[in-house]
């Protein structure tokens, strides 16, 4: 098989100033694209800024003969999302890529949980992305080509105590993507979500010492520099990574259970089938929402 290559590719990367965005960066830079390395540089909470991170990486790309410039703007605002998409078009003339993953951690339990912590959590990761993606939408339709991957977690597929306001983002985040997959699919826009099992500051919250050095970041970015090539026709898929272990997810739905006659369902009739309305044997994966709508009104017959 041929080498996947970026050449002549420009890459925007959020949060790339360490952990998975510094890994990513690095990869796609030693395989000829061209990177927009951008990083607030705030702590792991969202506090304060530092180019230092990003401006570090660049070095690092440069070094190894590559092309990267910094940009240190914040995801979370629609004005500063709109510069670092910028970044690209005034250092490179175009946009090809983004890689959406920049993010921070404020993990308390619900109760616990303050209003600014939802909140901030909520700005960088879900409209974060929103931002970013929207700013760099136009640029891939009129150039006929795009590649966006979006950065999720397990905590927003299955859960994770103390993590309400981040799993929220992240699963908003795959929600996100699979209607971006409709909107871009006629420009050649491929829009993913890669859920990636790592190790970095975020992960080191939550993972024991000894498991956080066994998923190290550079284990994931095989896949995300695959999901974001010319190559990839993959679209609106979850993609997982960490470890050696790569995977897809999914949402699918049961066959279920259809009633003839729905005005007179009672609560009784749920309670009496729920097993055949819990029933995941058979389930199917719906490439949009229409399509899942159709299977529900698959029983009725339309006048």
């Amino acid at each position: 098989m041929a080498e996947v290559r970026f050449d002549d590719r420009v890459a925007v990367i959020t949060g790339a100033g360490g952990g998975l965005g510094r890994a990513h960066a690095l990869l796609l830079a030693s395989r000829g694209a061209k990177v927009v390395v951008n990083d607030l540089g705030g702590s792991m909470d969202g506090a304060g800024a530092d180019a230092t991170p990003a401006q570090k990486v660049c070095d690092e790309i440069k070094a190894m003969g590559g092309e990267a410039v910094p940009n240190y703007e914040s995801v979370s605002e629609w004005d500063s999302a709109q510069k670092i998409i910028q970044t690209a078009i005034d250092s490179f003339g175009r946009i090809d890529i983004l890689i959406n993953n920049a993010g921070i951690l404020r993990d308390k339990s619900m109760m616990k949980m303050e209003i600014d912590d939802w909140n901030l959590i909520i700005a960088v990761h879900l409209s974060g992305t929103f931002f970013c993606t929207k700013a760099a939408f136009p640029l891939m339709r009129d150039a006929g080509y795009g590649r966006i991957l979006s950065t999720a977690s397990a905590a927003g597929l299955y859960g994770n105590f103390g993590q309400t306001n981040y799993g929220a983002a992240k699963l908003g985040i795959a929600g996100m993507m699979n209607s971006a997959k409709l909107e871009g699919a006629k420009y050649n826009i491929k829009a993913n979500t890669l859920v990636p099992v790592a190790g970095t500051r975020l992960t080191a919250t939550v993972m024991p010492p000894q498991v956080v050095e066994k998923l190290k970041p550079e284990f994931v970015s095989p896949l995300a520099a695959y999901l974001v090539s010319e190559d990839c026709q993959l679209s609106g898929a979850m993609m997982v990574a960490g470890a050696g272990y790569f995977s897809r997810a999914a949402v699918v739905e049961g066959p279920g259970y259809f009633f003839d006659e729905p005005e007179k369902v009672t609560p009784d009739d749920i309670a009496a089938k729920l097993a055949e309305i819990t029933n995941l044997e058979g389930a199917a994966e719906y490439d949009s929402a229409p399509a899942q709508t159709g299977h529900a009104l698959s029983h009725i017959k339309l006048d």
